[in-house]
């Protein structure tokens, strides 16, 4: 599977208002790998920064003089991810600008999606993380991904460590091979399983100074998250009373 990660950046916070994107990094990945392939390209926009997003991305007007504007490089850029899974932080954002940019070049190019297929990698971090901050450096920092060189936002380094916090977010069976059947079935032909059915089942014995500290955890997750999975098998009325037992 062939994904491209993917971020830009833009002189203000709204298309519709006729900002404009000035930096695209993207970064290839093959079977949730890097290739070592990126594409990045700055450009020249025909309008003025919004306050506050030059100091964001260190871009101004001058910097960006001597750069094409977006029409000579779309058929590169869209060359590029064309049929990939595009991975976006926020993708409506990106995806708007990107919509628009196209739009400015023709019909002809239609829309992002006509060409790819787009996971938002915010959407799964609200589900993994729910009810807590979810941005691109709260995720590198929950995740262990370093991003201590990110003193500005830059399209390029943003998708880099995009790709490493999206494989952290998304990391799970497939990893160790339980999405692979065959190499499931490897293992399994290779496994020499003795089982004693008739041999007494083990009893496991819970204090109930272990079960209070299991609930108090529980209640911390539920105030944080607004709601604990565990509760879809026990109810914390049941778990109480097992307590208070």
């Amino acid at each position: 599977m062939r994904q491209i990660i993917l971020d830009t950046e833009t002189t203000g916070l709204s298309w519709e208002r006729g900002n404009r994107v000035v930096e695209i990094g993207c970064v290839e990945f093959v079977e949730r790998r890097p290739t070592g392939r990126t594409y990045h390209q700055y450009i020249k926009p025909d309008c003025d920064f919004e306050a506050g997003a030059q100091e964001v991305t260190g871009l101004s007007l001058e910097i960006l003089a001597d750069k094409p504007p977006f029409e000579q490089i779309v058929d590169e850029f869209l060359a590029f991810i064309e049929g990939a899974e595009v991975i976006i932080h926020n993708a409506a954002f990106d995806v708007g600008f990107l919509d628009n940019e196209l739009s400015r070049c023709g019909p002809q190019y239609g829309k992002l999606r006509d060409r790819v297929t787009i996971e938002d990698s915010l959407l799964l971090a609200r589900q993994r993380f729910p009810g807590q901050r979810n941005s691109l450096d709260a995720l590198c920092k929950r995740l262990g991904v370093d991003n201590s060189h990110r003193q500005l936002h830059g399209a390029l380094l943003d998708a880099q460590l995009l790709g490493e916090v999206y494989i952290g977010l998304t990391s799970g069976q497939e990893e160790i091979g339980f999405g692979d059947p065959g190499a499931a079935a490897a293992r399994l032909e290779h496994a020499n399983f003795q089982i004693d059915t008739s041999a007494p089942r083990p009893r496991v014995i819970v204090l109930p100074a272990e079960l209070a500290a299991h609930e108090a955890r529980l209640e911390k997750l539920r105030k944080k998250a607004g709601k604990c999975i565990w509760d879809l098998a026990m109810p914390p009325v049941e778990v109480a009373q097992a307590v208070e037992a």
